[in-house]
């Protein structure tokens, strides 16, 4: 790289730095304290503001002369958002998990108070591909992905999950109480993973970890699914970081930050 292209590129990093340091803060704020946040002289960072003013990104208050970020950034992010499937993101990442972990692996999102499946890769044995396609939908309250999707709902959202949808008895060890369901998502958002232990059918085990957008919010969730002959508490430990960082992968591609 020659000096004059890696002089362009820091620029360009810097504005960014300064895009950024505006988005975080809660108020608009003074040159001095953006100069102070991006370690940068004050000349330096007020010719990158004006370069954002000019290109309709910036505004600075006439008044209190505070610098503040324009609603421009929202409509580029509505035109990202429109080409942007968390599908295509996640299906090279599932693919990848199915073969580590050498079991049926699947992608579902939430939609009216219950799971659907938008990618599945079957198993060495297909065992669950009729229970897992792309399309059918499952219960909220007994699936792994499920009850990480419940972790968005507050106590009023979950009331009203219940009256509508009912806690369903699928198998003998359905969870079908407010109470255990309470008890259960508060160990889910512990432990930052959730089990369906043969709630939704009996002689399969899955592990499932939530994918989350920039808003910091579950959006989706990949599963791990198998028998409970081989999807053993042991194996589920053995995975579960392989799980985990792939799930983390996904939602950095979402623009999540911890």
């Amino acid at each position: 790289m020659n000096e004059k292209l890696a002089k362009k590129n820091q620029s360009v990093e810097k504005v960014l730095q300064i895009i950024e340091t505006m988005a975080q803060s809660r108020e608009p704020l003074r040159l001095q304290d953006i100069a102070l946040r991006v370690e940068m002289p004050a000349s330096t960072t007020l010719r990158f503001l004006n370069t954002l003013m000019k290109c309709g990104y910036a505004h600075q208050d006439a008044v209190t002369l505070r610098y503040s970020l324009t609603l421009k950034f929202m409509y580029i992010g509505s035109l990202v958002s429109s080409q942007i499937s968390i599908r295509d993101i996640a299906h090279p990442h599932l693919v990848e998990l199915s073969k580590n972990c050498n079991e049926s692996v699947c992608l579902a999102i939430e939609q009216d108070m219950e799971i659907v499946y938008i990618d599945v890769i079957d198993g060495p044995d297909g065992m669950l591909k009729i229970t897992q396609r792309i399309g059918k939908l499952a219960p909220i309250h007994s699936t792994g992905i499920g009850k990480l999707m419940l972790l968005n709902y507050d106590l009023k959202q979950l009331d009203q999950m219940i009256a509508i949808k009912g806690l369903k008895a699928l198998t003998p060890n359905t969870i079908t109480s407010k109470e255990e369901l309470l008890k259960e998502l508060e160990k889910v958002n512990l432990q930052g993973y959730a089990l369906d232990d043969e709630e939704c059918e009996l002689g399969a085990r899955c592990l499932s970890v939530g994918i989350k957008d920039y808003t910091g919010k579950y959006v989706a969730g990949i599963s791990v699914s198998g028998p409970t002959t081989r999807m053993t508490m042991e194996y589920i430990e053995e995975i579960k970081s392989i799980v985990i960082d792939t799930a983390d992968k996904i939602s950095k591609h979402l623009a999540y930050k911890e």
